[in-house]
């Protein structure tokens, strides 16, 4: 019966892969589905370092950038018909350069977890970074690498001159990465991670080598981010330095965070999240980045499990069957806080702007008047009050949905 559970997921996750381009075929929305997709392995690939394993990276993106690189150059090998294969292995080719240099980097940063792995990492990012400004003949300067991947045998008459045909490419690769980062979590190495993780020194009690369980992660962490590097490429055709900095690396740390470490569902989610908010956001916003920011601050101040961990929070209550009697807690609770926020907003664009008027939501508001300062702030202000009034009411209805009744005796 679980294993069919199982089965229905995987097989619903694909099918979800599959139909995206059927809901909207037109080029912002494929664009935006091939940046997802390259974000997820990336994402999940970062999930299996640190929420797995316990490992805190700073410079993951090297991994990312490498077998970007690689990618490129091989489109290039392949342009000049020096090699000739199908495109279709780029990703593999990316993977294999990001799992040759975890190996390397991994045999002496996998001695130890915690603050030295994190300052190893950081120190490999910030030289990797520079050294592709010094390498220039591989990683082409400031301008970076690019190639062209109409080159090459059709794979049965597809000659992958379409973004969509390139998003169905990324979605089987994106399935396959998946399935495989999953199956290593049911891998003895995957499950020792875990309690590497938490109980370094239980682990060496049972036999177990802590600095080696960490080194298959990260190697395993590496390859797969190798092959989120090569989707890069071939989606982008090119790539630059910005793809293996600290940048890069801060993102992919974001989208895990957000989404929810140690679940293995949360990178997906922090993955879609930020990719709509770079793709949408960005382009009603100049401040976008700020605002992800703000998100980042708050997940971490409210949401300490991320959004996965939020909902696995209703665990309890939906077998139970109370988590209907959340509704309308959440409701008086929410609502206000979406006003409170969106206020909050609304001020921040004001005095950002520097047009006379500002075109927010439906409404257009005058930065210039004080009257429009002041009834955003006073939405801003009962937005508040009303979440400090609903909180008690939630708080109760959340401790009754969520206690376990004690079991009568005899």
């Amino acid at each position: 019966m679980v294993l069919l559970k199982k089965s229905a997921l995987w097989i619903g996750y694909l099918v979800v892969l599959l139909a995206l381009p059927q809901l909207s075929d037109s080029i912002l929305a494929v664009s935006i589905y091939n940046q997802m997709a390259i974000a997820i392995v990336f994402a999940l690939s970062y999930n299996m370092l640190l929420g797995q394993g316990g490992m805190l990276s700073f410079g993951h993106a090297v991994y990312f950038g490498l077998g970007g690189f690689m990618a490129v150059h091989a489109l290039i090998l392949i342009e000049f018909e020096t090699v000739y294969f199908s495109i279709i292995y780029i990703p593999l080719v990316g993977g294999l350069i990001g799992l040759l240099a975890a190996l390397f980097i991994g045999s002496f940063s996998t001695h130890k977890a915690g603050t030295v792995f994190a300052m190893i990492s950081l120190g490999i990012g910030e030289l990797i970074a520079a050294s592709s400004l010094i390498f220039v003949s591989f990683f082409g300067g400031e301008a970076g690498v690019s190639g062209d991947r109409t080159f090459g045998p059709p794979l049965f008459g597809v000659e992958f001159l379409r973004d969509v045909e390139i998003y169905y490419l990324a979605a089987a690769w994106v399935f396959i990465a998946t399935l495989f980062m999953y199956l290593f979590t049911q891998t003895p190495a995957g499950r020792m991670a875990n309690a590497v993780r938490d109980n370094p020194e239980r682990a060496e009690f049972i036999g177990y080598s802590a600095r080696r369980v960490r080194f298959i992660s990260f190697c395993a962490s590496g390859f797969f981010a190798g092959i989120a590097g090569g989707l890069f490429a071939l989606n982008y055709e090119f790539i630059t330095e910005e793809n293996l900095n600290a940048i890069t690396s801060g993102r992919v740390l974001l989208m895990a965070y957000i989404g929810g470490l140690g679940y293995f569902i949360g990178p997906i989610v922090g993955a879609v999240i930020l990719t709509l908010m770079n793709s949408l956001l960005s382009n009603y916003s100049e401040l976008w980045m700020l605002y992800l920011g703000i998100m980042f601050l708050l997940t971490v101040m409210f949401l300490p499990r991320g959004f996965a961990g939020f909902i696995m929070m209703h665990q309890v209550a939906w077998l139970r069957g109370k988590l209907a009697t959340l509704i309308i807690p959440y409701l008086l609770t929410g609502i206000p806080s979406a006003l409170f926020l969106l206020s909050c907003v609304a001020m921040i664009e004001m005095s950002h702007t520097e047009q006379d008027t500002l075109q927010y939501l439906w409404m257009e508001l005058n930065p210039s008047t004080l009257l429009t300062w002041i009834i955003v702030a006073a939405i801003a202000v009962a937005s508040l009050i009303a979440i400090r009034l609903s909180l008690p009411r939630l708080r109760e209805a959340w401790e009754s949905a969520n206690a376990i009744p004690e079991k009568e005796n005899g």
